[in-house]
């Protein structure tokens, strides 16, 4: 959190986003399927060269809300609404965190590549309810060339997550925001 200093490996720099990812998966007896891929920069092009629909395809945007860092869940196809977020978080100052933000925070993990994992992360949660009628869902796992499919309800299993609506469809075939 950016409150209590920088978000960082356990090692402290250079560890591989992917490993923790599946570390903290694996040690809740979550089953998942690890995807990897050519690099893509958009959660549409990642379903685009997986061959799966952008619909089963979620993106992770962090928040920086005035209790520190949260993370934002909606589906490819849908556009974060910050006014929902705002609302969401309680906390009618909350943003997107900019990149430099992002790589001070969040280190190991490649921009635009957060996994949805709020607890590997010590942050609370807040994901659509578009995300969660989806039987599987896949998530960038840390880089832009590897990716994880899940079932939706071992996505968070022993979390605690707000569920919320928090986005918008986007008429131009959900362009990242």
């Amino acid at each position: 959190m950016s409150r209590g200093g920088p978000i960082i490996g356990r090692e402290g720099k250079g560890v591989v986003p992917m490993s923790l990812v599946t570390e903290h998966l694996e040690d809740r007896g979550v089953q998942f399927e690890v995807l990897r891929h050519a690099q893509t920069l958009t959660t549409v092009d990642e379903a685009r060269v997986l061959g799966i629909a952008p619909s089963e395809v979620v993106k992770t945007l962090v928040l920086n809300t005035a209790a520190g860092h949260a993370l934002a869940v909606v589906l490819a196809t849908c556009r974060l609404d910050m006014r929902l977020a705002q609302k969401a978080t309680h906390d009618p100052h909350a943003r997107l965190a900019s990149e430099d933000e992002l790589a001070r925070d969040f280190p190991d993990y490649e921009l635009g590549a957060m996994p949805p994992v709020g607890a590997l992360f010590g942050v609370p949660a807040y994901v659509d309810p578009e995300v969660m009628i989806r039987e599987t869902v896949v998530f960038a796992a840390g880089t832009h060339t590897e990716s994880i499919k899940v079932g939706r309800g071992d996505l968070f299993p022993d979390t605690s997550v707000t569920v919320v609506p928090l986005s918008r469809r986007d008429r131009a075939g959900g362009i990242d925001t």
